[in-house]
């Protein structure tokens, strides 16, 4: 081995160390996640597989900064961020990371491009720049002409076209997907995957995906198994 390699540091994304997540239901402490460890790196496309109750959407909204641990820490870009201010994570959560939903979460009284232009609120960038970015994504997810639809004026698949976009027009570093084609038939599935593969390889998008489904799993250059809380396999595509 190289005795270099040893003195520098290696800097990764994301750091998952030590994490535990206990909840107190009623009398007793039930565990989501125990002790969990792992590091993704910069431009990895993961996918976190395991039936339902496994802890992994527990862990993506850890990642997140949604849900702080009861042990252990996260790292992103070397920062700790459940040592921040609650407002010193919301920005951070603004400025890093995107979240896409199974349920889409859009808001139906808004338009396609004002759906999309919500993360940018509190950007400060001025309303022409914002309406921009948001067609310059409606054009990366396909739905160039689609800006002035209500969401129910949609297919499920353009939906989630539209969340996704709607988490990536503030260029995150990260996006977190929870079970992205959970409500698709198996067609308009392999179309989403298309296109987050595409946002992971073209735009260089660090994404950790959250699914049961192992169709998904073949779009992701890595897989990590989850069962009762723990990685019982972690390994890469070649």
């Amino acid at each position: 081995m190289n005795t270099s390699q040893l003195t520098e540091p290696v800097n990764h994304m994301i750091e998952i160390d030590n994490i535990t997540k206990e909840y107190i239901v009623g009398e007793s402490t039930e565990t989501a996640i125990e002790q969990m460890d792992f590091t993704v790196d910069d431009g990895e496309f993961v996918a976190v597989v395991g039936q339902s109750g496994s802890g992994k959407s527990t862990l993506l909204s850890i990642l997140g900064g949604l849900n702080r641990p009861t042990g252990g820490k996260l790292l992103i870009d070397s920062l700790n961020i459940y040592n921040l201010s609650s407002e010193q994570r919301a920005d951070f959560r603004n400025e890093y990371v995107g979240f896409v939903f199974q349920s889409f979460q859009l808001i139906g009284y808004l338009t396609v491009a004002e759906n999309i232009m919500l993360p940018m609120a509190t950007t400060g960038l001025s309303n022409k720049k914002q309406v921009q970015m948001a067609q310059n994504v409606l054009n990366k997810v396909g739905l160039d002409d689609k800006g002035d639809r209500l969401p129910d004026q949609l297919s499920g698949g353009e939906q989630e076209r539209v969340a996704i976009a709607r988490a990536v027009v503030n260029r995150p570093t990260i996006l977190l997907a929870d079970e992205p084609t959970g409500n698709l038939d198996s067609r308009t599935a392999g179309q989403i995957m298309e296109l987050l593969r595409t946002l992971n390889q073209e735009d260089g998008l660090t994404i950790i995906m959250v699914t049961h489904n192992s169709d998904n799993c073949r779009y992701a250059d890595r897989i990590i198994r989850v069962q009762d809380g723990h990685i019982t396999d972690d390994g890469y595509h070649h």
